[in-house]
C-alpha cells in the first residue's frame, strides 16, 4: 500500500474529517496519513484504542515514535497521559494497551537503524519561556532530524526554514498556512526546499513538528 508516498509534494490531511478504519485488532482504529507498506510499513497514523483494548507483544524493528493526544497509553514502560512524547527505537518491544482508552499520533519505521535512545517526555514541561508569543520545546535532535513542540498565542507567527522537509501536526487550536486553515488534527508535510510559515488562530495553537527527516526517507526492511 502507498498513501501520500511522494515526498516531493506538499500534503495536507484534515484528519478530523476522515473516517476511522479498523485495524487487525478489534477496538483499535486508525486514520492513515502516509504509508509505504502493508501491516509492516513506514507509516504516519492516528490510532484510537477503545477502553480496555491492547495489541499483542511485538518488536519495533524500525522504531516507533508517538504522541498521546488524549487518554492514557500504557505498556511495560509505564502509563503515558495526554501530552506525552515517546521514542521507542529499533529493537524495542512492548505490549501497547489502554485501560481507559486513548488516541495517539504514531510514526513507524522512521528511525536511524543504530538509534538506541529510548525515552519519554511531557511536552509542555520541556517548553522554554515564551518569546514573541511562542513557547517551544526541543523534544529530540540528532544529525538527521529535529523534533519540537510549540504553543502559540493567538495571532503569533511561527516560521521554520530547516532543510530536509517539514512535518507538522496541529494538536489543538488552529493555524493558517499558505492561506489554508488547519484546525485540530490537521497534518501537513512540506517537501525539502519549502519553508513553513503559519499564523495561529484566535484560540492559539499547539503544534508538534519534525524537520530534516524527509531526506532520509526509506521503506521498511521486510
Amino acid at each position: 500500500m502507498e498513501l501520500n508516498a511522494d515526498f516531493s509534494k506538499r500534503v495536507v490531511v484534515h484528519s478530523e474529517k476522515t473516517e476511522w478504519v479498523s485495524s487487525p485488532v478489534a477496538g483499535v482504529e486508525r486514520r492513515m496519513l502516509d504509508r509505504i507498506g502493508d501491516e509492516v510499513a513506514r507509516a504516519t497514523t492516528i490510532v484510537r484504542f477503545a477502553q480496555g483494548r491492547q495489541f499483542s507483544e511485538h518488536t519495533h524493528a524500525g522504531g516507533e515514535e508517538f504522541i498521546v493526544l488524549d487518554g492514557v497509553f500504557q505498556d511495560e514502560y509505564g502509563d503515558f497521559p495526554t501530552g506525552t512524547y515517546v521514542r521507542n527505537p529499533p529493537t524495542t518491544a512492548h505490549t501497547p494497551r489502554s485501560e481507559m482508552g486513548c488516541t495517539i499520533f504514531v510514526k513507524l519505521w522512521q528511525f536511524e537503524m543504530d538509534d538506541r535512545n529510548q525515552f519519554h517526555k511531557t511536552m509542555v514541561d520541556e517548553c522554554a519561556e515564551p518569546l514573541g508569543g511562542i513557547a517551544t520545546a526541543q523534544l529530540h535532535r540528532d544529525a538527521h532530524e529535529t523534533v519540537t513542540y510549540s504553543e502559540l498565542d493567538a495571532g503569533a507567527m511561527l516560521e521554520n526554514l530547516d532543510a530536509g522537509g517539514i512535518e507538522m501536526l496541529v494538536i489543538a487550536g488552529s493555524v493558517v498556512e499558505n492561506g489554508e486553515l488547519l484546525g485540530k488534527g490537521a497534518w501537513l508535510r512540506l517537501p525539502n526546499g519549502q519553508n513553513l510559515r503559519v499564523f495561529a488562530g484566535n484560540s492559539g495553537a499547539k503544534i508538534w513538528m519534525k524537520t530534516g527527516h524527509l531526506a532520509h526517507t526509506k521503506p521498511p526492511l521486510v
